[in-house]
C-alpha cells in the first residue's frame, strides 16, 4: 500500500474545519482532511429547529453569504443545509467517519493513524491542524443513575416530553431555552439550577423574562438551590445547597443540560503543551501554532476544556488566515515578514 502524503492534515470538520479546508485550497496547499463522525455533527444532535445565538453574518464561513428565509438566525437545519453547500461548492474532500487514533513524530513530520470501517490507515504530513471544536462531549455530573435510560445530556425533540414530567438541569441558556420549548410543548417542567435564582447575565435578554414570568407563576417549577445526587427509574434524589438535607421527586425524564466541553485526548498524544484544569493549549496567537513546531489550533479547541465560554464560532475566523500564512511561510495577516521570511532581492 502506497503510503498518503500530504503538507497539511485538518483534524475536525466542524465550521471552522470546514473554513480552514477552503482557506488551504484556495493557498494552493495540499491536504488531508478528517472528523470521526459527519461534518457539522455537534451542531447535528442540537433539538429540531434550535436557533443560533448569533447572528447569521457572524457564523457564516469561507465568504459564502448564511441566508434563510425569514431573515432570522439560523436554525439547526439551516446551518448543516450551509455546511453542505460550501462543502460542495468548494468540491472539498473530506474523510468523514474516520478518525484519527494515533500521532507521531519524526524528523519528516507527523505520522497519522486512523481507522476508519474498512481498515487501519497511515498518512505522512508535515503539518497538523486540530480543529476539533469545544462542545465534543457533555459536562458529567458523576453521580449516580446518571446513565439511566431516561436521562440524558442531550436535548431533540420536545415532543418526547408531551404530558410527562420534565427536569431539566443547568441555569444557562442550553437549559433555560429547553425548559422554555418543552413547556410550550405541554411538558410538565421543573428546572434544578444550584444557585438562588438564574443568573441574568448568563442567560440571553429574549430568554430571560419569559422563564423568569413563568417560574414566578409556578408555570414552570423552579428547583433553586438543589443539585441532584441520584437519578433513579422514578424519582431524583436533591441536595439542597443552602443546608445538608436531601429531598426526593418523581420525574418521567430528565435533561442533564450543564455544559459541554472539548475532547483535548488528540493534542495530550501529540504532546501539545495543555495548562490548567481547563486544558488551555499554548499557541502563538500570531501563527497559531502550539509548541510542538508543524501543529496548530483553530476554532473552540484554543479554549479547552472552557467553564465560562468566551470562544465561539464567531471569534475564531480569525484563526485560519493565521495558520495559511504560517504554512505558507508568509506574515502573519496585518504583520511584517521577519527578515528570514523575506524573499531575496
Amino acid at each position: 500500500m502506497n503510503l498518503i502524503t500530504a503538507e497539511a492534515a485538518i483534524v475536525g470538520a466542524g465550521p471552522i474545519g470546514i473554513e480552514m479546508a477552503v482557506a488551504l485550497k484556495k493557498a494552493g496547499v495540499n491536504y488531508l482532511h478528517f472528523d470521526a463522525r459527519q461534518i457539522g455533527y455537534t451542531i447535528s444532535w442540537f433539538a429540531p429547529q434550535t436557533r443560533f445565538f448569533s447572528s447569521n453574518e457572524r457564523i457564516a464561513i469561507a465568504g459564502v453569504p448564511l441566508q434563510t428565509w425569514d431573515q432570522n438566525k439560523a436554525t439547526r437545519e439551516e446551518y448543516l443545509a450551509y455546511l453542505r453547500r460550501v462543502v460542495l461548492q468548494y468540491e472539498l474532500k473530506i474523510n468523514t467517519y474516520e478518525p484519527v487514533v494515533g500521532i507521531t513524530r519524526d524528523a519528516d513530520g507527523f505520522m497519522l493513524d486512523t481507522a476508519p470501517r474498512g481498515g487501519a490507515m497511515k498518512y505522512r504530513v508535515k503539518n497538523i491542524i486540530f480543529c476539533t471544536g469545544g462542545t465534543d462531549r457533555a459536562r458529567r455530573l458523576n453521580v449516580p443513575g446518571e446513565d439511566l435510560p431516561h436521562v440524558s445530556h442531550y436535548f431533540q425533540d420536545p415532543h418526547t416530553y408531551f404530558q410527562k414530567r420534565l427536569l431539566v438541569v443547568g441555569g444557562k441558556n442550553s437549559a433555560v431555552e429547553a425548559a422554555l420549548r418543552c413547556y410550550h410543548a405541554g411538558a410538565n417542567v421543573s428546572i434544578s439550577y444550584r444557585r438562588e435564582q438564574l443568573n441574568q447575565s448568563s442567560i440571553k435578554y429574549w430568554l430571560l423574562p419569559e422563564i423568569n414570568g413563568l417560574v414566578a407563576a409556578n408555570k414552570i417549577r423552579g428547583l433553586f438551590n438543589t443539585q441532584p445526587i441520584e437519578f433513579t427509574p422514578s424519582h431524583v434524589r436533591f441536595h439542597k445547597m443552602d443546608s445538608s438535607d436531601t429531598f426526593e421527586e418523581p420525574f418521567d425524564f430528565v435533561l442533564l443540560l450543564t455544559g459541554y466541553e472539548a475532547d483535548m485526548s488528540l493534542l495530550k498524544k501529540a504532546n501539545v503543551q495543555l495548562r490548567g484544569d481547563c486544558e488551555l493549549p499554548a499557541y502563538n496567537e500570531s501563527t497559531m501554532q502550539t509548541n510542538i513546531p508543524g501543529i496548530y489550533v483553530a476554532g473552540c479547541a484554543v479554549g479547552g476544556t472552557q467553564d465560562k465560554y468566551s470562544v465561539f464560532l464567531e471569534n475564531c475566523h480569525v484563526h485560519v488566515p493565521r495558520i495559511v500564512a504560517a504554512i505558507k511561510g508568509q506574515a502573519p495577516p496585518g504583520v511584517e515578514a521577519p527578515e528570514y521570511l523575506r524573499p531575496e532581492t
